[in-house]
């Protein structure tokens, strides 16, 4: 018998329909809408804080919009901040308590400014990769942000034992193949099997596709 599973989906630059819709405030708001956190991109441009995945410019949306959309829906949708520049924790900070966000972490900042964002207990996850294993910097990280870039790291056997040693709220997200331009079903089919036996706590999904993932892992 298929059990419920517990896996939060989270979008990919919001969840957007056309490419050129990635890290819009249309993408957000349908991620949003439907229920699912986001991902997005963070930099700095003349001093302000601004998503972007690319180089800003002076029409890159300011993180305060982002926010406010984000507030005016369920704050309890998870945020993934990926970090693209050094030098932004004040900034950062500064906009998340006065937004009163807690349901976010920092990811993928360089390791001298991810101690930075540690030793400011701003919540991060920690990139595990086939290029990045075994990090000291997993002792004082709130979660693992899981990714493959070859297609041959996330195993059925490394699931296994990173589920099973899985820490009290210590999370993992995990970033579908997709992302990657790869197939996702593999995985996604992997994951499903992994729940029904083991129901993992604390598991996120970084996808391209929201709607589908939902429907397939909530499929009896």
């Amino acid at each position: 018998m298929c059990l419920d599973i517990n896996i939060k989906i989270i979008s990919h630059r919001g969840y957007w329909i056309n490419s050129n819709e990635k890290n819009s405030a249309d993408a957000f708001e349908r991620s949003f809408k439907l229920g699912f956190g986001t991902e997005t991109d963070i930099r700095d441009y003349n001093g302000k804080l601004v998503i972007s995945h690319d180089i800003a410019t002076p029409e890159s949306m300011p993180v305060s919009t982002f926010f406010e959309i984000y507030k005016s829906y369920d704050l309890e949708l998870p945020l993934a901040l990926n970090i693209k520049a050094d030098g932004l924790q004040r900034l950062l900070l500064e906009a998340i308590e006065r937004y009163e966000i807690t349901r976010y972490f920092c990811f993928d900042a360089s390791i001298p400014d991810l101690l930075q964002y540690q030793s400011r207990n701003v919540k991060n996850y920690i990139r595990y990769s086939e290029y990045e294993t075994d990090s000291i910097l997993l002792e004082n990280a709130n979660g693992i942000w899981l990714d493959d870039f070859g297609g041959n790291f996330i195993t059925s056997t490394l699931l296994d034992s990173l589920f099973k040693n899985k820490k009290e709220n210590h999370d993992i997200c995990i970033v579908s193949p997709e992302l990657h331009s790869r197939n996702e079903k593999e995985l996604w089919a992997t994951l499903k099997q992994k729940f029904n036996a083991i129901q993992p706590e604390g598991i996120l999904l970084c996808t391209d596709k929201p709607e589908e993932a939902r429907e397939y892992f909530n499929d009896k």
